[in-house]
C-alpha cells in the first residue's frame, strides 16, 4: 500500500514539473559569472554568455 502511495506521489511530481517546465518566466536579475562568451539567440538578440540568455528565456542560441 505505502508502495503504490510513494509512486503515486512521484508521478504526480512529475507531471507537475513537466507542466511546468514549458513555462519559462524570464529572470532580470540572474546570477551569471561574468565571462564574455556571447551567443546570439533566435530572437537576434545577442547576450553575454549562455547563462545571461538562459535567464532570457532565450531559445537556439549558438556562439556568435
Amino acid at each position: 500500500m505505502i508502495r503504490k502511495l510513494f509512486l503515486g506521489l512521484v508521478l504526480t511530481g512529475a507531471v507537475a514539473t513537466a507542466a511546468h517546465a514549458d513555462k519559462c518566466v524570464p529572470n532580470p536579475n540572474p546570477i551569471c559569472f561574468q565571462i564574455f562568451a556571447p551567443v546570439t539567440c533566435s530572437n537576434g538578440v545577442t547576450y553575454t554568455n549562455q547563462c545571461y540568455a538562459d535567464a532570457a528565456c532565450a531559445v537556439g542560441c549558438h556562439p556568435a
